[in-house]
């Protein structure tokens, strides 16, 4: 029954108003809730920004204007900016002098004021407690704008130049024990002063600190890790510890290794950016390699290392690389990628462009001057639009996390390869083909996986004989193993492929690859060190050369399968200018052969090579599907549901349509689908 004079005017529009400020607020409170959990939460994705103020860039702590600070983070928020990368500048924040005596001996430590540092406070470990309070005020800034911070403890080192204090120039930065003294004052000072700032949600070692210093082997740099690791945790052991470097190995013999920042972080960093990293510059800035570098190398960290990983910088190096559609369409493209593939989160650099600025860097540093999503008339670019939507999109999902992404393989690295070219390629191949799986490296615990990945293999000894072994067990028991070999020595080989090597001679000429794989026509030229003679006698020959030797085999092993690829296809292919784009040769059939089976298994199925397709569990009966237009065309492509499920509803994008699905050039459909 109605209550009597509700629906009078007046009453109505009061329930009315009621009812809005009741949904304001807890959809308020969901994403502040949200915020809280970034970076301490799998399956939360914090869209970010790495932050100079725009008055002043790298200046702005000796140029304190905290109005216009304010400014920026007012617009910054509205656009969907959720978490800021922060950096009290080292040289501001320690202005540390030595006061010297005679024959060059260091007399005392003290301030500008040559005065001896006082006994006791801040001020004793060489800090500027003016600074300290900027920054005080500055987190305090954050919070009213809902924006969370990382903030970069040791920033010694900032767009291409070296920020010390006086008193440490000319040391050995990393290894020099007065400098390493100074650093633990600098970080446990810091961190026991704002560690109860709210803003604050994770501590950062500091930008990439390992430019500030060329170190001779991988035991000084975990022991510079460890010391400020401790210093951080013996001061706030609430927060995540973030590693801030860039550019780490899976390489065993490496200075700056994936597992040494593991060991000493909870979280690792990538920095991809196709200007400096290796091999990623070939492809235009909106082109599925180039998109995937970020997804490809947090995913390497973050399995390699067992911690969660973060993009913590990306963004296209200035008006030279590529235009406004194009960067922003790269932008879309990252974000949904990165998302989908556990990464954390995706931080742009930087917020404000630094144009005018006439002081180093900015003065010499070509590239440093235009990255910003806002140009210095406050005019925000393209690209701050994408990331704003994505923000809103994360925001009004139904779910908090997305779990994390099925996985079918798990890929292995070894030593003697470069790692990074082999992963990178190997990565793309496996999303044209439609499949995702987990990198590890070869001297770790073998993951149990249906199946095994040993591309582009290399040296005389890629791993030990016993792991070898338990390759072949796996394989026994029912996996298939997939094996591309760069001049690479294998103990038992001939007797687990089926076959027997004749001749092992160098090659001359390049490689004629021309076969049918998958009903498909499959030709291209590829080059290998080596050319092996193979007698075929209890396998089955898949492709051959014009001499009728073999170059790719299926071998049966137990209840299982080896396949053979005579030559190092991945690492040929990440030298191989627009390798991945249309109309080049559709290398990823050979993955998807090998892979045919789990791919039966997928949910949702795809052909189009330019389409990745990420599969989330939800529960039980409901899963999240993520399509991904990686290419610069809109795509018509074909569809597959499994029988017994059906797609509910559309989290973003379209619907599909009789068994076909529409993607925009450079965007994504995000599906829910459930079990019937």
């Amino acid at each position: 029954m109605r209550k009597k004079g509700f629906l009078r005017s007046g009453n109505f529009a009061q329930h009315i108003i009621k009812q809005f400020i009741v949904l304001f607020i807890c959809c308020t409170f969901n994403t502040i809730y949200a915020q809280e959990k970034l970076l301490t939460t799998p399956g939360t994705f914090a869209v970010g920004v790495n932050y100079w103020s725009s008055h002043a860039g790298t200046h702005m702590w000796r140029d304190w204007k905290p109005e216009i600070i304010e400014q920026d983070f007012k617009q910054l928020s509205e656009n969907g900016i959720k978490v800021l990368r922060v950096f009290p500048l080292w040289p501001d924040f320690q202005p540390i002098h030595i006061v010297y005596s005679g024959r060059g001996e260091a007399k005392y430590f003290a301030f500008k004021d040559e005065q001896p540092l006082p006994l006791t406070g801040v001020g004793s470990d060489g800090m500027s407690e003016e600074q300290l309070k900027h920054f005080e005020v500055f987190a305090d800034l954050a919070q009213k704008h809902n924006l969370k911070l990382v903030v970069g403890l040791v920033t010694g080192w900032m767009s291409g130049q070296l920020y010390l204090p006086p008193a440490l120039e000319g040391k050995d930065i990393m290894t020099d024990p007065v400098s390493l003294v100074w650093q633990q004052k600098f970080v446990t000072s810091f961190v026991k002063r704002l560690k109860n700032k709210p803003a604050i949600i994770a501590w950062d070692f500091g930008n990439e600190c390992n430019e500030m210093q060329k170190l001779e082997n991988h035991n000084q740099a975990y022991v510079w890790s460890s010391i400020i690791s401790g210093a951080i945790k013996s001061a706030d052991n609430t927060r995540p510890i973030i590693s801030g470097m860039h550019s780490l190995q899976a390489e065993n013999n490496a200075t700056w290794r994936i597992i040494d920042q593991a060991a000493t972080t909870d979280i690792l960093t990538t920095h991809p950016y196709s200007l400096w990293t290796k091999y990623t510059s070939q492809d235009g800035i909106n082109t599925m390699r180039t998109i995937l570098h970020a997804a490809a190398e947090t995913r390497l960290y973050g399995d390699i290392g067992g911690k969660p990983a973060l993009t913590e910088e990306t963004g296209v190096m200035g008006p030279m690389t590529g235009g406004e559609k194009e960067k922003a369409a790269f932008a879309r493209t990252a974000l949904f990628s990165n998302w989908a593939h556990d990464c954390m989160g995706t931080f742009w650099w930087c917020a404000y462009d630094q144009l005018s600025f006439k002081y180093p860097p900015y003065n010499y540093a070509s590239v440093e001057a235009e990255l910003g999503l806002i140009k210095e008339d406050r005019t925000p670019k393209p690209v701050m639009s994408e990331l704003k939507s994505f923000s809103n999109f994360i925001d009004k999902l139904p779910f908090k996390t997305l779990p994390a992404r099925k996985t079918e393989a798990v890929c292995i690295l070894t030593e003697g390869q470069d790692s990074w070219s082999v992963a990178y390629s190997s990565f793309v191949l496996a999303k044209q083909a439609g499949i995702d799986f987990k990198f590890q490296k070869a001297d770790q615990e073998l993951i149990d996986s249906p199946l095994y990945l040993l591309p582009s293999l290399k040296g005389i000894d890629p791993f030990y004989k016993e792991y070898w072994f338990k390759l072949l067990e796996k394989v026994k028991g029912g996996s298939t193993l997939y094996i591309s070999l760069d001049d690479a020595y294998l103990p038992t080989f001939n007797e687990p492929l089926g076959v027997e090597v004749s001749v092992n001679e160098k090659r001359r000429g390049s490689i004629a690859f021309n076969a049918t794989i998958n009903s498909e026509p499959l030709i291209f030229t590829s080059k290998s060190e080596r050319k092996l003679k193979i007698d075929p006698k209890k396998t089955t020959v898949l492709a051959a050369e014009e001499d009728g030797n073999p170059l790719l085999l299926k071998t049966s092993y137990g209840k299982g399968f080896i396949y053979l690829l005579t030559f190092p296809l991945e690492n040929n292919l990440s030298t191989t200018t627009g390798a991945f784009d249309k109309g080049q040769p559709k290398y990823a059939a050979i993955y998807k052969e090998i892979a045919k089976p789990l791919l039966e298994k997928r949910v949702l199925q795809q052909s189009n090579p330019f389409i990745g397709v990420t599969e989330h569990d939800t529960n039980a009966k409901e899963k999240v599907i993520i399509l991904i237009n990686y290419s610069i065309d809109d795509i018509v492509s074909d569809v597959v549901v499994k029988e017994g499920w059906k797609v509910k509803s559309a989290l973003y994008g379209n619907l599909p349509i009789s068994d076909s699905v529409t993607i925009p050039a450079n965007d994504a459909i995000v599906l829910k689908i459930n079990k019937l």
